[in-house]
């Protein structure tokens, strides 16, 4: 008598999503910011392929080879996709390029008319982001996690103000000056943004990231305004939008305002910046929220002895999660690939994923 052939069994639940889940496991996930990038000499190698670098972001492709390059030299348990924050502004209108050595530069910028009409449709022209994501979630083992993102909308409006990158001096004086243009350029970024993180789950990314790396400087107002509020907004579109991703907020020189932001903003993890001390940590751990973070580049890049004891520092102080082991900002491009290993493997007790 033959029996039936059992039922394939789901795949494992990434780490990482248990963790955002709230899940407290023996040791953390492991992903870092920038993972993809200028200190691995094979992704300088795909680079010098393409001669602009938004083409290269575009070039779906060559994209998904530099999301998948750090996964097959690290045990990491998340990729994130290789792209832009500052691709959403061509969506929107405004040409943006780079400049060799000098970094992004970004034209006049379109009226707030003209990029509300667009807000929605925004998403649809930066389809080879998804393009990438769908090829590196077919390419990714099922048990590691795939994280799209974008530019959080107080930042992304920062170099669209200004043109490039700058000290934002500009762009918080406009902000106090003309709050109605700031806040509907914002308002404009919220729903822009909204709709192309929706696309990027669509095509496979199983977690998202808002990058709100310029939160630094900001008064206790301004930041409510141009941090909190957007970022909430944010999340509430996505989940009218029928997104259940998890998202993670990193709201980055924060300091004691990330409480505020943890408290007020509905992610379900927040990113902590190489200030964060291990109370602040904690007080948002016991929210049930997770965190992550915050170990330095610059200790990364150094190695050594000083690096292994941060790194065990970390995991004694918020280790019983729920907690994800990342830095504090991203990878240096002049980091030695080894220290990057070293870590890894103090984390996860392996180098390598298979």
């Amino acid at each position: 008598m033959s029996g039936s052939a059992p039922a394939p069994s789901a795949p494992p639940t990434p780490v990482l999503l248990r963790v955002l889940a709230g899940e407290r496991l023996e040791r953390p996930p492991i992903w870092f910011m920038r993972q993809a990038g200028r200190y691995l000499p094979e992704y300088r190698a795909l680079r010098a392929e393409t001669s602009g670098f938004v083409a290269f972001c575009l070039d779906s492709e060559r994209a998904a080879e530099a999301t998948l390059q750090p996964m097959r030299r690290f045990a990491f348990d998340a990729a994130i996709v290789f792209a832009d924050i500052l691709l959403v502004p061509m969506g929107l209108g405004q040409e943006v390029w780079f400049e060799a050595g000098e970094g992004p530069r970004l034209g006049p910028l379109p009226s707030l008319q003209a990029m509300q009409a667009r807000a929605e449709t925004a998403a649809a022209e930066l389809s080879a982001v998804g393009k990438t994501l769908s090829l590196v979630r077919g390419a990714l083992e099922p048990e590691r996690a795939l994280i799209g993102f974008a530019g959080a909308p107080w930042t992304v409006a920062t170099y669209m103000i200004e043109g490039r990158s700058s000290d934002r001096t500009a762009a918080r004086s406009l902000a106090y000056t003309d709050p109605g243009l700031v806040d509907g350029l914002i308002d404009v970024l919220v729903e822009a943004s909204a709709h192309y993180l929706a696309m990027q789950v669509r095509s496979g990314a199983q977690a998202v990231k808002l990058f709100e790396s310029w939160a630094e400087g900001l008064p206790e107002d301004l930041f409510h305004r141009l941090v909190v509020r957007p970022h909430r907004k944010l999340v509430a579109r996505l989940r009218e939008l029928g997104v259940e991703a998890p998202v993670i907020g990193f709201p980055r020189g924060a300091g004691a305002l990330v409480l505020d932001y943890a408290d007020a903003v509905p992610v379900q993890a927040v990113a902590l910046d190489t200030s964060a001390p291990a109370a602040l940590g904690r007080a948002i751990q016991q929210t049930g929220k997770a965190i992550q973070g915050a170990l330095d580049p610059l200790l990364l890049r150094a190695g050594g002895p000083a690096l292994d004891a941060a790194v065990d520092r970390l995991l004694g102080q918020w280790g019983d999660g729920p907690y994800i082991f990342n830095l504090g900002h991203g990878i240096l491009p002049d980091t030695p690939p080894e220290h990057v290993a070293r870590v890894v493997e103090r984390v996860t007790g392996r180098v390598r994923f298979s």
